[in-house]
């Protein structure tokens, strides 16, 4: 694990943590919690050209981070990054489970790897953070949690049972979660997008797509990313244990 551009300990801003936040959704949530005024944590894990590129978004919106290199499906790194982003930043205000990979395929065609490897970072990724970071929020008693869903969690979506799964699993461990801390002052949300202009879908036929849409367009990044803006800040204080969809209308 690296870190780059690290900050000094002295911040008065909101510390927020958002996994995957080289492109996409992730990208458009570090720029969303920059200009709320937080003090936005990039991780990645492969692309650091895409963090590099979040972290200069998040400075052009007049915000500040840093960009961390780790990997969430290992639970022992992803404490230990907890532990650093704590220590030097003075407490974790907000965590952003957005980190997620796809590996479609018809059920009795897919791998042992394409089912484990969606799993171990959706499902088990949310494990990793969420419990190291609850720890340190609870010792504040306060903070928000965020996971990225996917409308797939709620609906049939063929060639993905494995990322439905982990998704579905994800909403499920979030309101469970939610009722066991939320006496804590932590609250703990979900928002699951519908079809959402990314890297994603950007092979899939958007004509038919659109068709399946009642608003008859694919979402944009950053419309997801209000709607996450909004359960971290204090206007969703009476917010906890949702899943919220942006899909415009698809479910």
């Amino acid at each position: 694990m690296t870190v780059e551009n690290e900050k000094n300990t002295e911040t008065e801003k909101k510390i927020a943590i958002v996994t995957g936040g080289s492109k996409g959704i992730g990208r458009a949530i570090c720029i969303e919690l920059a200009g709320c005024g937080c003090y936005t944590v990039i991780n990645y894990m492969a692309d650091k050209a895409g963090a590099e590129e979040t972290l200069r978004l998040v400075e052009a919106a007049g915000g500040c981070g840093e960009v961390y290199q780790f990997d969430v499906r290992d639970g022992q790194v992803a404490e230990k990054v907890v532990d650093d982003i704590a220590r030097r930043l003075g407490g974790i205000d907000i965590l952003i489970n957005n980190a997620g990979i796809v590996a479609d395929g018809l059920f009795m065609m897919m791998s042992q790897n394409s089912w484990q490897s969606v799993i171990d970072t959706s499902l088990n990724g949310f494990y990793n953070m969420t419990r190291p970071v609850i720890e340190q929020m609870v010792r504040r008693r306060k903070g928000a949690i965020v996971s990225i869903s996917s409308a797939s969690s709620l609906m049939v979506n063929r060639g993905q049972a494995n990322y439905s799964a982990a998704k579905a699993g994800l909403n499920a461990a979030s309101k469970v979660v939610a009722s066991e801390v939320g006496r804590l002052g932590i609250r703990v949300n979900v928002v699951a997008p519908g079809l959402i202009e990314t890297d994603m879908i950007a092979k899939a036929p958007k004509a038919e797509l659109k068709a399946m849409i009642p608003m008859a367009r694919i979402g944009q990044p950053e419309e997801v990313a209000k709607v996450v803006g909004f359960l971290c800040s204090d206007a969703a204080s009476y917010v906890t244990g949702q899943v919220i969809s942006v899909n415009g209308g698809m479910f």
